[in-house]
């Protein structure tokens, strides 16, 4: 079997489309810790998705189901823990039963990295993230909301979990 980008490439040109350009950037906007980590706000961001009843089956074990799909950055609040689902997404369905929230929504860890004073608190909200297949959409319309929930959220550390 070919690697995945080929795989990739096949696929998308089988559809019609374009030679599909990677993302890549030269120059990462990461900067080193300006506070030791324990000093730190932390802000989780996630690509997973809020569970709507009218998109049809969210839990675990559920089909890919492209009704609940998200488009646009939210945020939701971190306590309670928020029922945050990854059906929307592609991902190994028979390896993965999708099953334990703790693996895209590491509240549970954090919480206790706080209290073990590992960081010094998580954001009182978490940042939803789309997954929208566009570079261009990420770049121009997520980025920058992302970035924006960051700064009022006085963040020092963002967490992405992707999945």
């Amino acid at each position: 079997m070919t690697n995945y980008i080929e795989r990739t490439k096949f696929y998308y040109a089988e559809l019609g489309y374009k030679a599909y350009k990677w993302a890549s950037f030269l120059n990462v906007p990461f900067t080193p810790l300006k506070l030791p980590l324990v000093e730190t706000r932390v802000t989780l961001i996630t690509t997973a998705a809020a569970v709507t009843a009218a998109a049809g089956n969210q839990g675990p074990k559920a089909a890919y189901n492209a009704n609940a799909k998200f488009f646009s950055v939210f945020t939701v609040p971190t306590r309670p823990t928020p029922d945050l689902r990854i059906s929307h997404l592609n991902y190994d369905r028979v390896h993965c039963a999708a099953d334990d929230p703790n693996t895209w929504l590491p509240i549970n860890a954090l919480l206790r990295a706080e209290e073990q004073a590992v960081i010094g608190r998580l954001a009182e909200e978490v940042i939803c993230l789309p997954t929208n297949r566009s570079q261009r959409a990420t770049i121009e319309q997520d980025c920058p909301a992302v970035v924006a929930h960051c700064q009022r959220l006085n963040t020092d550390v963002a967490l992405l979990v992707p999945t």
